[in-house]
């Protein structure tokens, strides 16, 4: 895994989702597991803008269930759907004003044999660490990217994904990325057409079947 270099502070939450959305394009998403390091870059991303966006959970106003999404920026909002995956969001916009940004996919960068068995992916040798469209299977979509992450509400909801002492994190490594597409949202019915989807173009690990631009 390329060095960390600095974690992600709250002033780069502290702003409009849209921003946000496009700028963690890039970035590593770490997970800490006991001695193990868990890493994917982040390829792809939505943003949701609060009150005023009828695809937001904070659209209808502040609950126990979306609370995260009122508070301070840089808080991880995890929530379960379909009866069978979680999806990580992260808090945007200053304490109050409710914010986020869902994570849609990664491109494994560390720990891909431990994140392909959280999965129940088998990894046999070199071959199989170079085979992109078996890797995608990891960590393409928030569902997979979650479960190979560990990442449920119980664990992770609330937790402070810019504290540098914290098991999941964000971090900028100096990676750049050259092109970004921007696309309507998927997977939702209300709002859908708004172009909030973030990723980065030609990425083979973006959601879907082909890459984008």
């Amino acid at each position: 895994m390329p060095a960390l270099s600095a974690t992600l502070t709250s002033a780069f939450f502290d702003r409009d989702p849209r921003k946000v959305a496009r700028a963690l394009l890039g970035k590593l998403l770490v997970r800490k597991d006991g001695r193990s390091r868990l890493a994917g870059r982040i390829v792809e991303t939505e943003a949701y803008l609060g009150a005023d966006d009828a695809a937001a959970h904070s659209a209808a106003g502040k609950t126990a269930r979306n609370s995260v999404l009122f508070g301070p920026p840089g808080i991880a909002y995890v929530y379960f759907i379909y009866g069978n995956h979680y999806c990580l969001n992260v808090s945007c916009l200053p304490d109050g004003v409710a914010g986020g940004v869902l994570f849609r996919a990664l491109e494994p960068v560390a720990g891909v044999e431990q994140m392909a068995e959280a999965r129940g992916i088998e990894i046999h040798g070199l071959e199989d660490l170079k085979n992109a469209s078996l890797l995608r299977q990891i960590s393409s979509g928030p569902g997979r990217m979650s479960e190979a992450l560990g990442v449920t509400r119980e664990r992770d909801n609330g937790k402070n994904l810019t504290s540098p002492r914290s098991d999941l994190r964000i971090v900028d490594d100096g990676f750049r990325v050259r092109k970004i597409a921007v696309t309507p949202r998927i997977g939702i019915t209300k709002a859908a057409a708004d172009p909030l989807r973030f990723v980065v173009a030609g990425n083979p690990f973006v959601s879907g079947r082909r890459p984008i631009g």
